[in-house]
């Protein structure tokens, strides 16, 4: 039997990159898929069309995971349209870098919104669906930033470090209704955003881990499939570190 068979999840972010590594991997688990993005464009509708594939029910949201008004309104949507809503994974999240010195108000509140309070938005929504459920698994992408801090990446540390905050103090407060939330905080992941990095600069990032290899999407959406599924049914209030070693 597969890992996720007849279970359904929302995964937000998911049109591209860790997010839909993270679909399409729940799906050969046979997961049904929600997904969200900012706008549902060609890209969207092929991975929902590649998603559907699998065999799974599969359908994606334009939703702006920082809204509150429509996180509820599309996680209604979900609810009304899947049935149920097993699995949640906050990975919405965007960048704004630069020194602290130069941030502007506006990199800082554009990502705090997007990163931060996005999974306080959706968590808070698939709340009373999972707590009627006596079940549920939240996974919040944060990231090893969030555990060690980056330079020049203030704005993008707190959100992460807030992320793991946020779902420590979930975890007990929903532990009694089997309601778990844990974190992944991935390291350097090759993917469209770090794949556009001069060469140079991704040995560098290599030179710095043990394993001397940058992750891929799919090592993320591997440890996902597992706070997903039964297979950790005692676990929440965590953090997985998936970074090859970078910090240990």
């Amino acid at each position: 039997m597969k890992l996720l068979e007849g279970k359904t999840a929302i995964v937000t972010g998911a049109a591209r990159g860790i997010g839909k590594a993270i679909a399409l991997r729940f799906a050969q688990e046979g997961c049904n898929i929600a997904f969200t993005d900012l706008v549902i464009n060609e890209a969207a509708e092929a991975t929902e069309k590649e998603i559907a594939a699998l065999g799974v029910k599969a359908k994606g949201y334009a939703s702006n995971a920082a809204n509150y008004e429509e996180t509820q309104t599309v996680v209604k949507q979900i609810a009304e349209d899947f049935g149920r809503i097993d699995i949640l994974v906050n990975n919405a999240g965007i960048t704004k870098d630069g020194a602290l010195k130069r941030m502007t108000e506006d990199q800082w509140d554009a990502v705090i919104a997007v990163n931060l309070k996005s999974v306080f938005n959706f968590t808070k929504a698939v709340q009373p669906v999972m707590w009627k459920q006596a079940s549920g698994s939240v996974i919040n992408m944060s990231s090893v930033v969030g555990v060690s801090g980056n330079a020049n990446q203030c704005n993008y540390s707190a959100s992460k470090a807030g992320i793991i905050g946020f779902t420590k103090s979930a975890a007990k407060e929903m532990g009694l209704r089997g309601i778990r939330h844990n974190a992944v905080a991935p390291g350097f992941i090759i993917t469209e955003m770090t794949g556009v990095l001069p060469e140079d600069v991704k040995k560098a990032w290599e030179a710095q881990i043990p394993m001397r290899r940058g992750g891929t999407p799919e090592d993320v959406a591997n440890t996902c499939v597992f706070l997903a599924s039964d297979l950790s049914s005692y676990v929440t209030g965590q953090v997985v570190n998936v970074c090859g070693g970078m910090n240990t």
